[in-house]
């Protein structure tokens, strides 16, 4: 365990064992320092950005069509619907040249909730990053799996696609835009244009792929809530159309950045963004941490 890992466990226990030492932990600790899914049924609580995730299941490390890769984050956890989509998806992109199947990246803590490092969702387990890399071997050891990297596909800074960029990938994104399950899919600005160049069918699926910054190692896969799961939060849906206009906007808005607009003097300093502690979070989340 590393030592940022240690001592988010001892905050947890501090706390879980009511000891009032430590006042008000960071959620981020005490759901960092969570080993395994608690007992419960299946349920995520909140929005994807501030909530916790009840009975996750566990992403296999390996299956027919997928890796699951940097082990050591333990961040392959995810409610069910989320698994099944990501073996679903996994077995079509097996069926494009040069690919056996997918690199999964995080999805979510064995409970969900803030992470120690990176990621601002991630929070409920209906999110997964996924790999641009082709899945060329599906035996890599956890070790290969800790140093491999994937590539980007960006170029000029994400106004366009670069060399690596292929039919497959395309049509992967399209096919998981397609699933029912799916709310959006983030994915960097060029990319977004180059699927409305190409698209020559029913365009109604680019609607769910929205442009956003990074996301040119990996695309980001948002599942909505689940028929019926009250405490979970959707996400507002994305604007009419196929956005294909406004990705163009991202594109232009890169080649030739506008100016910066001039800093009011008297305005006050921008509030730094405040870490959550177990309040801020739904009060199913309280639960969530004290399951076995």
């Amino acid at each position: 365990m590393t030592r940022q890992g240690l001592t988010s466990l001892i905050v947890a226990c501090l706390w879980l064992t009511g000891s009032h030492v430590l006042a008000a932990p960071l959620a981020k600790s005490l759901f960092g320092a969570k080993a395994t899914a608690s007992q419960q049924r299946p349920a995520s609580y909140g929005s994807y950005a501030k909530g916790c995730l009840a009975g996750a299941v566990r992403l296999p490390e390996t299956g027919p069509t997928w890796q699951a890769m940097r082990l050591s984050r333990n961040r392959n956890w995810g409610h069910p619907d989320t698994i099944d989509f990501i073996r679903d998806l996994s077995a079509f992109a097996a069926q494009q040249p040069g690919w056996k199947g997918l690199y999964i990246g995080d999805i979510s803590q064995p409970r969900g909730g803030p992470m120690l490092s990176g990621h601002r969702s991630h929070q409920i387990g209906l999110d997964v990053d996924i790999w641009m890399l082709p899945a060329g071997r599906l035996n890599l050891t956890r070790a290969e799996r800790e140093r491999i990297s994937s590539i980007s596909m960006r170029r000029a800074k994400g106004a366009y696609v670069n060399d690596h960029w292929s039919r497959a990938h395309h049509r992967i994104i399209r096919a998981a835009a397609r699933d029912r399950r799916v709310a959006r899919i983030f994915v960097f600005p060029g990319a977004k244009v180059q699927m409305c160049k190409d698209e020559k069918g029913n365009r109604a699926w680019l609607r769910k792929v929205r442009p956003w910054w990074g996301h040119h190692y990996h695309f980001h896969v948002r599942l909505k809530c689940p028929r019926g799961m009250r405490g979970c939060v959707n996400q507002a849906p994305p604007p009419p159309g196929d956005g294909c206009a406004e990705a163009q906007k991202w594109v232009d808005n890169i080649l030739n950045p506008p100016p910066p607009k001039p800093r009011d003097p008297k305005a006050p300093p921008p509030k730094k963004r405040r870490e959550y502690v177990l309040a801020d979070l739904p009060k199913q989340c309280v639960s969530v941490l004290r399951s076995p």
